[in-house]
C-alpha cells in the first residue's frame, strides 16, 4: 500500500458569513491510497478556527499517518483520537479502497439514484436585503425547511426576516431554523430565544458557545425553542465525556459533523448515546468539497433518519470536483448519468 496526502483549495463563489467571521476560500486535504493496482480517496475536511485538529503540526499528522498506512484502519484511528478530521479520511479512504468505485461507498438506493435525501436550504449571513435575496431563492428553488445563520447582524433585522417568512408561508408550509453558532451571550440567550420563538422555528443551533455546559443546561430547561447542539460536541473524545456532556445539557436535538467528531465511528457512537437518552439527531457537512460531501450523503442515507439533513453544500465552490449529487426540489440527489471528474491539478 502507498499512501499520499494534497492540499485543496475550494473557492466560494461568493465570501459566506457567520457569526465567526466571512470565508472566502476553505481549506481541505486528500489521502490517495494505491494498493493491488486499486486507488482510494478520502477527504480530511479540516475547518480552521473550528476544528479541535487546526494544529500546526497537522500536515506533519498527515505526513505520518501517509508513512505508517501499513497499520491498517483499526490502529491508525486510535493514534489519531485527536484529529477527528483525518480519522474521517482514514475510514473514507479504506472504505473507498474496497469499493467497486472509489466514490460508491455505501451502495443503497440513493446511489441507484431511487431514492433522494431530503435536505435543508442554507442561507448565509450578509446585509438585510442579501439574506433576503437567498430567502427568496432557496423557496424558489422547492426547498421546504430552510436554515438561517443568525447572530453577526442586527438583531431586529434578523427577527424581521423571519416575520416576512412568516407572513408568507406557515410552519407546514416552510421549516425554519436557524443557527447562531454561538452568538449570543448567557445572559442574553433566553430573552432572544423567546423573541426568536414568535416565528415557530424547529429549532436554535448553538445559541452559546460551547464549553459552558451549566448555562447550556440551564437554558435547554427553560428554552421555548428547541436547542441543538454543534459546536458543543467538537473536542469530546470519549464515550464517558460525550455521556457526561448530554446528561448534564440534555439537549433537544444534536448535530453531528463527522470531519469536526471523529468520521462516522464518532458519529454513531454520539447517535447510540444521544438515543438512549430520548435526544434526537441529524447530519451536516462541515463545508467538504463534493468527495466529502459524497461519503457523508451516502452514509446518512444508511441511517434511516426522515429529517432534513444539512448536506446543501457542494454548489458553494467554483472550483469543487464534477460529481452525480444534485440538488433538486429541496433534495440531496444521485444522478447516475452524471460522472466524477476527480483532478486535483484543476
Amino acid at each position: 500500500m502507498i499512501a499520499t496526502y494534497h492540499k485543496y483549495i475550494l473557492n466560494f463563489k461568493q465570501p459566506s458569513g457567520t457569526s465567526r467571521g466571512v470565508m472566502t476560500t476553505k481549506e481541505t486535504w486528500f489521502i490517495i491510497l494505491n494498493s493491488n493496482y486499486k486507488t482510494g480517496i478520502g477527504e480530511c475536511g479540516i475547518l480552521r478556527g473550528l476544528s479541535i485538529d487546526d494544529t500546526p503540526d497537522y500536515e506533519s499528522k498527515l505526513k505520518w499517518v501517509c508513512d505508517h498506512i501499513e497499520l491498517g484502519l483499526e490502529l491508525l484511528l486510535k493514534e489519531l483520537i485527536e484529529y477527528p478530521s483525518i480519522q474521517f479520511g482514514l475510514e473514507m479512504v479504506f472504505k473507498s479502497l474496497e469499493s467497486e468505485s472509489e466514490f460508491d461507498l455505501f451502495p443503497s438506493k440513493f446511489t441507484e439514484g431511487q431514492d433522494t435525501i431530503p435536505i435543508n436550504g442554507l442561507v448565509w449571513m450578509g446585509d438585510e436585503a442579501f439574506m433576503r435575496k437567498q430567502v427568496k431563492e432557496k423557496i424558489e428553488a422547492g426547498f421546504n425547511c430552510i436554515k438561517l445563520k443568525i447572530g453577526a447582524i442586527d438583531f431586529q433585522a434578523e427577527l424581521d426576516i423571519l416575520k416576512s417568512i412568516r407572513k408568507e408561508f406557515s410552519i407546514s408550509d416552510i421549516e425554519l431554523r436557524v443557527d447562531a453558532n454561538g452568538a449570543f451571550s448567557a445572559h442574553e440567550a433566553l430573552e432572544k430565544l423567546k423573541r426568536l420563538s414568535e416565528y415557530q422555528l424547529h429549532s436554535i443551533e448553538q445559541p452559546i458557545k460551547p464549553k459552558q455546559l451549566d448555562e447550556m443546561a440551564n437554558l435547554c430547561e427553560v428554552t421555548p425553542l428547541p436547542i441543538a447542539l454543534d459546536e458543543e460536541l467538537i473536542g469530546v473524545f470519549s464515550k464517558e465525556e460525550k455521556l457526561k456532556v448530554l446528561q448534564t445539557i440534555k439537549p433537544q436535538y444534536i448535530i453531528l459533523k463527522p470531519s469536526l467528531v471523529g468520521g462516522f465511528g464518532g458519529s454513531e457512537q454520539w447517535i447510540k448515546i444521544a438515543e438512549n437518552l430520548n435526544i434526537k439527531w441529524w447530519i451536516t457537512s462541515a463545508l467538504e468539497s463534493n468527495v466529502g460531501l459524497n461519503a457523508i450523503a451516502q452514509w446518512t442515507y444508511t441511517l434511516n433518519n426522515t429529517m432534513p439533513q444539512g448536506l446543501g453544500t457542494g454548489s458553494l465552490f467554483t472550483n469543487n470536483f464534477a460529481s452525480p449529487l444534485t440538488v433538486k426540489n429541496g433534495t440531496l440527489q444521485y444522478d447516475i448519468n452524471k460522472n466524477w471528474n476527480f483532478n486535483l491539478n484543476e
